[in-house]
């Protein structure tokens, strides 16, 4: 059992890779195409929509699609009740949130125009709510490669869709545009491959059974998007949409790194140590490894694109999104600190500690809160050099309090599985210290006056380089495990 359950492992951490990094490639593609279209305002208007769409979203799902990935055998009622659930969800809530529209424009000093573009971007939280059970059963089977094609053929369908709009001169609606051909392209063709259908019946009872679970990961999921998404608001609200834009650039490039990592820890993570949550010594055992695996990515991932922001975005954008570089920066370093929490998060998850989960982030929240409560009386400031000084100052108050939070949930989690935090340090130590060394050099390689293409080059391909190389001298078995997995030999 123990070789199968690597196998099957490996092979979802391979397709969810595959699938991350096809899909942030083809989002960074369009992405890059509509920042040289579009307008800071117009990122903007959709920002100030997407505040109000996550929090619609994460309600449609109540938490359910965590609950069933964590029971062992989940019947076929019990997705088909999910499924008809989060369908009426939804559409209950877009018809809230058609007549509330006008309310969400005076949110933000009432642009009109906000009114019929989160009207049309709302339809999209009924398309995806079509499609979370279909993810959830490929998910728990670890089956990711149909959940792989289905984001590239989507977010291809979507991003050709939002660039032509972009060059007819649509402004914001490209965006939009984009989004909803992506959930119903996504939508659409796994009800097509996934080979379920539900049953036209929807058991109350089965409901309850996950609501123990569930509402615990929705209340949790609901504060993280709650605080996720009010430093958005409070920007759109006291700042304007232009800096919102910048900051919304900077928010979503540097998340394609920090969602996408987190999203392939727990999709890949949760299913094997549920697996083995009965078992404590094993779950430890799975759990350093995990933890090994990850900061070896994390690190020198995060770290790199910290030192190489500027020729990044140089390259991807000239000079029109100079403003959001210093925010990127501040944004990964704090998204290093909310991986590492992510990952202790899955651990309890698997656990089934659903309240301490939802206490913990509530801890973190409120230091979060804490945080922005502080910088607010500066958040509309600014300076000749620096128009966007005063969301800097939130940004960095934002890194303490994610420091600090994770901090406490490494607490929580080393007692929930009997291990110390030493030992959680001394898995993430190695890599960190080997980026720490390597990282110098990649400094100093951009402060070289070198085209932007060329300079990512020397500075990517050096730092990987030297980083096997390290690895490779010190015996490491994680990269060990990943080398020998690529080359096949798992």
């Amino acid at each position: 059992m123990g070789e199968n359950l690597k196998k099957l492992t490996a092979r979802s951490v391979k397709w969810n890779a595959i699938d991350r990094l096809s899909s942030q490639a083809l989002y960074a593609v369009t992405g890059i195409v509509l920042a040289r279209l579009l307008t800071p305002t117009d990122f903007g208007l959709v920002g100030a929509v997407l505040i109000f769409q996550a929090f619609a979203s994460l309600l449609v799902d109540s938490g359910f699609s965590y609950a069933l990935l964590q029971r062992k055998q989940p019947s076929r009622l019990d997705y088909s009740s999910v499924l008809w659930f989060n369908l009426g969800i939804a559409t209950l809530l877009y018809v809230a949130l058609y007549f509330c529209a006008p309310l969400i424009a005076d949110c933000f000093q009432h642009d009109q125009r906000l009114i019929p573009l989160s009207r049309a971007m709302f339809l999209s939280m009924i398309l995806n709510a079509s499609a979370i059970v279909q993810v959830n059963q490929l998910t728990k089977r670890m089956h990711v490669r149909p959940i792989a094609v289905a984001n590239i053929v989507s977010l291809s369908v979507g991003g050709a869709l939002g660039i032509i709009m972009a060059v007819k001169g649509y402004g914001a609606w490209a965006i939009v545009g984009q989004a909803l051909a992506n959930s119903g392209v996504k939508s659409l063709w796994l009800w097509a491959t996934s080979h379920w259908w539900p049953a036209m019946k929807m058991s109350w009872t089965a409901l309850r059974g996950y609501f123990s679970v569930g509402s615990g990961m929705m209340m949790t999921s609901f504060l993280n998007t709650l605080f996720l998404n009010i430093f958005s608001f409070f920007i759109g609200n006291q700042s304007g949409m232009a800096r919102l834009g910048y900051y919304t650039q900077a928010d979503k490039w540097s998340k394609m790194g920090i969602t996408s990592l987190s999203q392939t820890l727990t999709s890949s993570f949760i299913p094997p140590l549920s697996a083995v949550q009965d078992d404590p010594e094993r779950f430890r055992r799975l759990c350093a490894k995990m933890n090994r695996a990850t900061a070896y990515i994390l690190f020198p991932a995060m770290i790199g694109l910290i030192i190489m922001a500027t020729p990044i975005f140089h390259l991807l954008f000239g000079a029109k999104w100079d403003l959001s570089i210093a925010l990127f920066q501040l944004l990964l370093t704090r998204g290093i600190f909310l991986v590492l929490s992510g990952l202790c998060v899955n651990y309890l998850l698997a656990l089934g500690r659903s309240r301490a989960i939802f206490t913990l982030e509530v801890v973190r929240d409120g230091l979060a809160l804490a945080a922005l409560g502080a910088t607010l009386p500066y958040l509309s400031l600014s300076t000749p050099t620096d128009a966007v000084a005063g969301i800097r100052i939130m940004v960095n108050a934002q890194i303490l309090a994610a420091v600090i939070g994770w901090i406490v949930t490494l607490i929580f989690t080393c007692r929930a599985t009997a291990a110390s935090p030493w030992a959680f340090c001394r898995d993430y130590l190695p890599y960190l210290i080997i980026t720490a060394v390597i990282s110098p050099l990649l400094i100093y390689l951009g402060t070289l006056a070198l085209h932007p293409i060329i300079l990512l080059l020397l500075q990517s391909s050096s730092g990987a380089l030297l980083y096997l190389l390290v690895n490779h001298l010190l015996h490491s078995r994680i990269q060990s495990d990943l080398l020998s997995y690529l080359r096949g030999r798992l």
